[in-house]
């Protein structure tokens, strides 16, 4: 039992070594175990040998003195470092993230160089060594130098980190760069000048070195990424300078080198100057995108295709050149005011864009200085030289006046006058009214004209309307003439057979049908024309008609009397007539004188109341037949 506990004390012993040994070697032994992501920082308590105090104005002990150590403990295992000499801390790695810059601060070091606000580069393992950072004169306070992403070994004791998103130039933009360390500006300058070796700003050292200027930089960085300390730069992003088509940019430049005026001894109106030189430059900027500073080059951007300027109320171009034009009041020479708009088209030439920026500064200022006194004065002046009316007549002549007169003005200025134009014109009620009035008569009189001639026309028309709807009628009658002049020709050859094969009073009675066929062709004829004209043309045809009628009669008592002879024609007619009549040829009273002889007028008398009586007579017994039938 003794035996037991005898070994059980040995035991004991042991088991707790193994359970405290990491302290029984941290205390006995001065064991630290610096894990794999850890930097121990140290702080020494106090020193046995050597110096025991830091240096004024140090916090941080380089060589052995009492402090916070500037030398770290990289990740591993160290002995002697007695807890009761030395405190660790388990310090974590520096983590730079991705887009993400670590400006560095030092708490201790030299003094910065007069003039400067970053502390110069020294090597330091990238401030990962704080002892090499001290003892190469590292300056205390902000530093030029950066830390990249990545992990990194920091003594805090000594440096703080602060992470910034690195600075990034979006698509079409500039960035303008001003410094905050360097040499000072030049008197009169207004930005640094061009210096190479700095990669674009990200080497401040190497910019202070190249003599680079504190302030404003004539440079600009395009788009992209840049590791920029902005403890060294402020960095400010504007548009691309856009010059459209149809359009230059004229660059007034305030830097660079003063530059030998190329304008000539006739402009006097400022330098011209070659590009990248001081003033203006004689070649302007074409259309695109310019990565121009906007604080030390001004463009003035000027249209090259033709510009309409408009003098009126109510109308401005997209330019806006003309926003503050308005119409033109003008007075005439008889009293009269009105207004009247005007619209005039110029052109600035390429070559000729920098004489009118050097000379006007802006577009605005020609159209303000220039054109508008220049043509309100001018259209001013040509209506006191003339009434309202004579103003308003010669409109055409007095706008070709116009564009001669203000094209020579603009000629003197480098501008081309292409042409001016007279808009509105815009008379005084009362003398409007009257021209009104006065044209209103006018056009009345000639639509009455007009009107008298349309019925004039209107007439004409009608009569050859009526003219052309009888011809179908008169042609009708025409053939029917033809046709019956045929058919009495006709007749008339049948009637010749007839009369030569016949007896002269067969002939006879063939000329009598001749004639009335001739009658009855007149009498148609006549007729048909009575259809075109009316009654003249019946009487006409009637009176053809009888005439043919006594002629046909006469023909054939003609003919007969040469035939038979007078007096025995004369008996034959005597005897027809007397037998047409009933009357016997020997009477049934014979009146006679004595002896038989003729008795003169009595007897004839006599004779004559006895036919009568006779005939009476004859229609008694006639009629009493008649009845009795």
């Amino acid at each position: 039992m003794d035996n037991l506990i005898v070994s059980l004390w040995w035991v004991i012993p042991v088991i707790v070594l193994l359970l405290m040994y990491k302290f029984v070697l941290r205390v006995f032994c001065g064991m630290v175990i610096v894990p794999d992501d850890r930097i121990g920082l140290v702080i020494k308590k106090f020193a046995l040998t050597g110096n025991s105090r830091l240096p004024d104005g140090r916090i941080i002990a380089t060589k052995g003195e009492a402090g916070m150590q500037g030398r770290g403990l990289a990740p591993g295992l160290y002995w002697k470092m007695w807890p009761w000499q030395y405190t660790i801390i388990m310090q974590p790695f520096t983590i730079i993230e991705q887009n993400k810059l670590g400006l560095v601060k030092a708490k201790d070091g030299a003094s910065f160089d007069t003039g400067r606000v970053l502390g110069k580069p020294v090597d330091c393992d990238k401030f990962q060594d704080a002892v090499a950072f001290l003892d190469n004169n590292g300056q205390k306070g902000p530093q030029a130098a950066f830390l990249t992403p990545g992990s990194y070994r920091i003594n805090t004791f000594l440096f703080d980190i602060e992470m910034v998103p690195i600075t990034q130039i979006h698509e079409n933009k500039v960035g303008i760069i001003t410094t905050l360390d360097g040499e000072p500006l030049n008197k009169g300058e207004i930005a640094g000048e061009s210096v190479a070796g700095h990669k674009n700003y990200q080497d401040p050292i190497a910019f202070i070195t190249a003599g680079g200027r504190k302030g404003l930089q004539e440079d600009v960085i395009l788009a992209g990424t840049y590791y920029l300390n902005p403890w060294f730069v402020s960095v400010e992003q504007v548009d691309m300078i856009y010059i459209p088509i149809g359009y230059v940019g004229v660059v007034n430049s305030f830097v660079g080198p003063e530059g030998k005026d190329t304008s000539g001894d006739n402009f006097k109106h400022g330098n011209i100057v070659k590009r990248n030189e001081k003033g203006v430059w004689d070649e302007p900027l074409d259309p695109g995108k310019h990565p121009v500073n906007i604080y030390t080059h001004a463009v003035e951007i000027v249209p090259t295709t033709n510009i309409v300027l408009n003098w009126a109320d109510s109308r401005t171009e997209s330019h806006e050149l003309d926003k503050n034009l308005c119409t033109i009041t003008v007075r005439s020479s008889d009293g009269f005011t009105f207004n009247l708009d005007v619209s005039q088209i110029i052109h600035v030439p390429r070559n000729e864009a920098p004489k009118v920026i050097a000379r006007f500064g802006k577009m605005k200022n020609l159209v303000s200085q220039v054109l508008e006194p220049t043509i309100a004065n001018y259209f001013r002046n040509s209506a006191q030289k003339s009434d309202v009316i004579g103003f308003l007549a010669n409109r055409i002549q007095r706008q070709t006046d116009a564009r001669e007169h203000i094209g020579r003005v603009l000629e003197t200025y480098n501008v081309i006058g292409v042409d001016t134009l007279i808009g509105d014109i815009v008379p005084p009620a009362a003398l409007m009214k009257t021209l009104t009035d006065r044209k209103l008569a006018e056009e009345e009189k000639v639509t009455y004209e007009i009107q008298r001639h349309a019925q004039i026309e209107r007439k004409e028309f009608e009569s050859a309307r009526a003219g052309a709807d009888m011809q179908p009628e008169v042609v009708k009658s025409t053939r029917q003439v033809e046709i019956n002049t045929q058919m009495a020709a006709s007749r008339v050859a049948a009637s010749k057979g007839e009369a030569e094969a016949k007896t002269i009073n067969a002939k006879a009675d063939a000329e009598v049908r001749i004639t009335i066929a001739k009658a009855d062709a007149e009498a148609k004829t006549v007729n048909a024309k009575a259809d075109a004209n009316a009654t003249e043309v019946n009487g006409m045809a009637e009176g053809a008609k009888i005439k043919a009628i006594g002629l046909s009669e006469a023909e054939v008592t003609k003919q007969k009397t040469e035939a038979m002879g007078t007096e025995q024609y004369a008996i034959v007619r005597v005897a027809e007539a007397l037998a047409a009549a009933g009357i016997r040829l020997v009477p049934e009273i014979l009146v006679s004188g004595k002896e038989g002889g003729s008795g003169g007028m009595i007897d004839a008398l006599i004779g004559t109341e006895m036919l009568k009586k006779l005939q009476i007579e004859n229609q008694g017994k006639g009629g009493a037949s008649t009845k009795g039938e």
